[in-house]
């Protein structure tokens, strides 16, 4: 993460927190959102992008679907590697050779958290002057083979409800276990800046 360019809140316990800390930012700023604001301007510059990542044909759908909202998006190459795949050595190659023989200047990398984030930096070296944005469930929801929570429910922070209710066998864990602790310490630790702070 310390070494990304751009860093954005995703989550809404940051922008709760930076709010408590009396340093708000201004909105979160989802993969989600980034993929459609992203594709527009790549459409309107001429940039191609890749799309990697996502459930079997979610990829290919995704691109489907950007293309008919930006005419004029060049999509270079779609990836949608098996679970697991960077697991291995030949695995993280294969998709590294589809990707830079692509030759994007964008590359939606939807793998999740740190998965996504750690086959980027690798893929930076190859294609260092792309943009590379780990954008998560994103490319399934482009492609429509995931629902996104309505729009009241991502402005209240209740996103992940959503999600788990979609997916409880694969986010119980993530949410429950390992995502809300690590908000509870988070709003914890900058309420009581705040109140010492106030002191």
């Amino acid at each position: 993460m310390r070494s990304a360019e751009i860093v954005v809140a995703d989550g809404m316990p940051l922008v709760w927190a930076a709010r408590l800390l009396g340093r708000p930012v201004p909105e979160r700023v989802t993969g989600a959102d980034l993929l459609w604001s992203l594709s527009g301007l790549a459409a309107r510059r001429g940039w191609p992008v890749h799309l990697l990542g996502g459930p079997p044909g979610a990829a290919a759908g995704a691109a489907s679907t950007l293309s008919r909202r930006f005419p004029g998006l060049r999509v270079s190459g779609v990836s949608a590697p098996p679970y697991g795949f960077d697991a291995t050595a030949e695995g993280r190659a294969r998709v590294r050779r589809e990707v830079v023989a692509a030759r994007p200047r964008i590359v939606f990398v939807g793998l999740g958290f740190p998965r996504q984030d750690r086959l980027a930096d690798e893929l930076r070296e190859d294609l260092p002057d792309a943009w590379f944005l780990g954008c998560g469930a994103a490319i399934a929801f482009a492609a429509g083979t995931l629902p996104r929570a309505p729009e009241w429910m991502r402005r209240a922070g209740l996103e992940w409800a959503f999600r788990l209710a979609c997916e409880p066998r694969r986010l119980t864990r993530r949410y429950l276990v390992n995502d809300l602790p690590f908000a509870a310490r988070l709003l914890t630790t900058a309420l009581a800046a705040r109140a010492a702070a106030a002191r």
